[in-house]
């Protein structure tokens, strides 16, 4: 019986999450989480061989989590499962400390494998980013703009792309307007932007942020 924590914002999502790995059998729910505070708790009190962590939750956000649940707890293997399907994403996951990656599209068919592959020791990728991961091998290797951002710099960084206000992320984020605003100016200093439609600009180029994506 394979122990599983849960930690997403969304109480539907780990209804769905949970109802996937009980079904297939040989899994047992272990306890579940709303936020990054939660998640830390969660993962002190209720041991377990995985953890399900969706990277977007009020308070810190999932990257910045992986490298203290991996340093307090160093045998839970921890599974990032989010909506967030970009490249990136993934390797700042995966240099975290993070044993798998799935995209939410994909938890249906992929969760169940990608939980087993996970706990049994092993690295999961699913497909798809798999073959972003090998299409980005022929990239040049310099550095661009959006890598000298530090995770939550990152973060920031797409929801001012993705449109929202600094107020709206602060709620998010669990954070005063005050120091969404200093990420802001510490983002477009190490990016080298002159303003906010330049970042947007330069997001949509690369494909950073998608039209239906949530944050």
């Amino acid at each position: 019986m394979i122990r599983v924590l849960l930690a997403d914002d969304h109480t539907v999502v780990r209804d769905g999450l949970r109802h996937v790995l009980e079904r297939a059998g040989g899994f047992e729910i272990a306890g579940e989480a709303s936020d990054g505070a939660t998640t830390v708790a969660l993962v002190r009190a209720m041991p377990a061989q995985v953890l399900v962590l969706d990277l977007s939750m009020p308070g810190r956000n999932g990257l910045e989590l992986i490298p203290q649940i991996k340093q307090e707890q160093p045998s839970l293997r921890v599974l990032v499962l989010t909506m967030h399907a970009e490249q990136q994403y993934a390797v700042r996951a995966f240099k975290a400390g993070a044993s798998g990656y799935l995209s939410k599209e994909s938890a249906g068919t992929e969760l169940v494998n990608a939980v087993t592959k996970v706990a049994s020791g092993g690295v999961y990728v699913s497909t798809t980013m798999a073959e972003r991961f090998a299409q980005s091998l022929h990239e040049p290797v310099d550095v661009l703009p959006h890598q000298r951002l530090s995770d939550r710099e990152f973060d920031v960084f797409r929801r001012l792309a993705a449109g929202k206000t600094l107020s709206e992320i602060a709620q998010a984020l669990s954070v005063s307007v005050k120091t969404v605003s200093t990420y802001k100016s510490r983002i477009l200093e190490k990016m080298q932007m002159p303003h906010e439609a330049a970042l947007v600009r330069y997001a949509m180029r690369h494909g950073l942020v998608g039209d239906d994506e949530a944050l």
